[in-house]
């Protein structure tokens, strides 16, 4: 079994402490009996979904919670206490994390929120928190142009906002294409213009190609569909735009000029009405 990962195990034996469950190796480890909801669900023999790690006497548990962070993966995580070891964060579980001073990207203060990342220690058979998430990310070596990606926002610099795509690269949005407020943390989609030498990424916020196109047509006609009019025009702000339809000035002007071409709409002073 897999410290800090989501592991399917079997029921071996039941106890008054809690179930026992059992890997393939005949490994066994402890699910409390707070756990055992519902208990015809833990039989002798019944495969269970359960997260291992290690409890404050350093014994090997399990629960059925789930966490905000697995093994190798990024959360933004709150500090609840720093003491003279280091800093501990939520993470879902009534075991808070711990990070220790040597594994903080900058010193952490209770109260705040940072990126975090989980590994483990192989020396000391531990699992442990560190904000030096750079150490988990890798080179892209995929193609992804054009491809619609998840990311996390990490922190904002001279040449836009740094963005983990995928819990596994690193990429940027230029501060040219960023057209709305980010915070770290916020999670976003978000698509791949260019997979560099080195394995970075540059992003965007709209699809590239015709795909964008279609999506933005798609996205406005259906809204005029229900509303019949929107109070948007030529000379709405892109921070308008963006909040009413999630797209630039830019696509939204090419799309109300599709949607005029075809005839399905008119265009006021201040708003675009459907046929």
């Amino acid at each position: 079994m897999q410290l800090g990962q989501i592991n399917k195990l079997a029921v071996s034996r039941i106890t008054p402490p809690g179930a026992y469950l059992k890997d393939f190796r005949g490994d066994e480890v402890l699910l409390p009996r707070k756990y055992l909801i519902p208990e015809n669900d833990f039989q002798v023999g019944a495969l269970v979904d359960v997260f291992v790690f290690k409890d404050s006497q350093n014994r090997i548990v399990s629960t059925t919670e789930s966490p905000h962070l697995l093994l190798g993966n990024i959360a933004f995580l709150k500090v609840v206490l720093v003491n003279m070891f280091g800093a501990f964060v939520d993470w879902g579980l009534d075991k808070n994390l711990f990070v220790p001073f040597k594994e903080q990207a900058e010193k952490m203060e209770e109260g705040r929120s940072y990126l975090i990342t989980l590994r483990y220690d192989n020396q000391t058979d531990r699992l442990f928190g560190s904000s030096k998430i750079t150490k988990t990310l890798e080179p892209c070596r995929e193609s992804l142009e054009e491809c619609q990606v998840s990311g996390l926002v990490w922190s904002t610099t001279e040449l836009g906002v740094k963005i983990i795509v995928n819990q596994r690269y690193e990429g940027l949005i230029f501060k040219n294409d960023v057209n709305r407020k980010l915070e770290c943390g916020d999670e976003i989609i978000c698509y791949v213009r260019k997979v560099r030498t080195d394995g970075k990424l540059d992003l965007q916020f709209d699809a590239l190609g015709l795909e964008k196109y279609d999506n933005a047509y798609s996205v406005l006609l259906e809204r005029l569909t229900k509303k019949k009019e929107i109070f948007l025009h030529d000379k709405s702000s892109p921070e308008e735009i963006n909040k009413a339809l999630g797209m630039s000035k830019k696509l939204f002007k090419q799309t109300v000029g599709k949607l005029l071409k075809n005839q399905l709409i008119t265009l006021t002073d201040k708003s675009i009405r459907l046929k």
